[in-house]
């Protein structure tokens, strides 16, 4: 299989060229190593040995990690011409409720920001703020410059799309004031001292050693709670799917409907205002 090693490199200019971000192009990629790992030595690719492969992620992952597995297999099938030899995806009933275990609150997102402030790291604090303000991705924290600030938006580039996000006046005013302190006065807001963006592993790292003044479990801890949080919170109280799809920058109203299932205790209040209990 040492043949097709070397066409890897191609399928990474083709997702380049696409412009995948450089999280999925190296997602994908380590996925299709495994792969190719995976296979006997000297023995080219065969839907039986896919097919043995979708068996053998099965018994390692749940079906969700599996899928994201199988969407890079097939898409790297696709490029080298075998796109007979695809699988299906696990099939996966979509949840009706949500569970709580790993979902952030609003006590526990404000005792984070305090936490951070405490410990005297106010970047890290607005940082926190303006991803959970405006539901980005943490990837996209850098589409927030000075010039934003100045217009109240961000023009957001995801996967060829632009979409539009807007700025909470509260939240401009608390930037600017960053801004100023820090002697920012173009690009991102959110810049190392070398002036580059923040790296979404730091953050990940920052946002995790939190957790012990925040009194906050490490696992509803990372970047992309905070967004969860923005989205559950705005379909509460704007009940419009559509428009939280927009925001969100979701291509399909189906991702988003994750966020708009009730909490498990939710639901079981509804089922028992049902009162179909016979006593």
């Amino acid at each position: 299989m040492k043949t097709l090693f070397p066409k890897l490199e191609a399928y990474r200019r083709q997702l380049i060229q696409e412009e995948h971000s450089a999280e999925t192009i190296k997602k994908y990629l380590r996925e299709i190593e495994g792969f190719l790992a995976f296979l006997p030595s000297q023995t080219e690719i065969t839907k039986e040995s896919v097919l043995l492969y979708k068996r053998e992620i099965s018994r390692k992952y749940k079906a969700t990690t599996g899928n994201g597995i199988l969407v890079a297999v097939n898409s790297f099938l696709d490029f080298i011409k075998l796109p007979n030899y695809r699988v299906k995806l696990f099939k996966v009933q979509r949840q009706t409720f949500r569970s709580r275990e790993k979902e952030l609150t609003r006590t526990e997102y404000a005792r984070l920001v305090k936490a951070a402030r405490h410990k005297k790291q106010e970047r890290l604090a607005l940082l926190v703020e303006a991803i959970c303000t405006t539901g980005i991705r943490v990837s996209e924290h850098r589409y927030i410059t000075v010039e934003s600030l100045r217009s109240g938006r961000m023009e957001i580039l995801n996967k060829g799309k632009i979409r539009t996000v807007l700025l909470p006046p509260e939240l401009r005013e608390k930037l600017h004031r960053h801004c100023s302190k820090q002697g920012i006065t173009s690009g991102s807001v959110f810049i190392t001292r070398g002036g580059k963006p923040l790296d979404r592993s730091n953050i990940w790292v920052q946002m995790k050693r939190l957790c012990q003044d925040a009194k906050v479990e490490a696992q509803k801890v990372f970047p992309h709670n905070l967004r969860h949080l923005f989205a559950v919170t705005f379909y509460q109280l704007e009940k419009d799917i559509v428009r939280l799809a927009d925001i969100l920058g979701h291509s399909s109203v189906e991702t988003t409907r994750i966020y708009t299932a009730v909490s498990a205790e939710e639901q079981l209040q509804s089922l028992s205002r049902l009162r179909l209990l016979i006593q």
